[in-house]
């Protein structure tokens, strides 16, 4: 799903459209891919639920496959492709690709100009505030705006937790003092924009 992500932001870029027919069909497969996700997760949720069941009634072992199919069925049936668009992974999809091209939603004054630029030299440090090296996958804090590598943010939240200690966010003055898996977020914009300045650096 993040590689559809990216074909989506790269053809955005190309066509500077972000109505295109190209890009519909991308969001389609998101949607099919949400849509599989979902069944691999109901799949793993009726086998978790039947085998706890087994372990009860152990003359329930004969019929263990049968009863998996019926509670992944019922899952199935239950589950209404309205949700999809809710997946974690589409709603990224879709930010990206509505952030990918802020200067269509706004005309070009000498005022958008200023903020641009204020918001692009506020993006130059790509450095892990953890890590202290440049991020490989960014993912940004959706409460405190901060980013993060995403390797190196999961380790120590994990770390934290065995612990019994709560993460806070290393950004220096932020006051985020609980940061949880669910509050980070992937962010492709910025990590083509990582990729553009290493591009750019390159060739100097």
């Amino acid at each position: 799903m993040d590689m559809v992500t990216e074909v989506a932001l790269d053809l955005v870029e190309c066509e500077g459209n972000a109505n295109s027919a190209g890009l519909k069909k991308l969001e389609e497969m998101m949607l099919e891919c949400a849509k599989l996700d979902r069944e691999i997760n109901f799949f793993v949720e009726a086998v978790d639920s039947v085998t706890a069941r087994a372990r009860q009634d152990p003359a329930a072992l004969v019929a263990l496959s049968n009863s998996v199919k019926t509670e992944f069925s019922r899952m199935v049936e239950g589950a209404s492709d309205a949700d999809l668009g809710r997946h974690a992974k589409v709603v990224a999809f879709k930010d990206s690709i509505k952030n990918s091209l802020p200067e269509a939603n706004q005309p070009e004054t000498a005022e958008n100009l200023e903020e641009d630029i204020a918001v692009t030299q506020s993006q130059t440090n790509f450095t892990c505030p953890l890590t202290q090296v440049e991020m490989a996958n960014p993912m940004r804090n959706k409460m405190c705006q901060h980013y993060y590598d995403q390797e190196a943010a999961l380790s120590m939240i994990q770390s934290k937790q065995k612990n019994g200690k709560k993460f806070r966010c290393p950004v220096v003055g932020c006051d985020n003092k609980d940061v949880k898996p669910a509050d980070l977020v992937l962010d492709p914009i910025m990590k083509r924009r990582i990729q553009q300045f290493k591009k750019q650096n390159a060739k100097k």
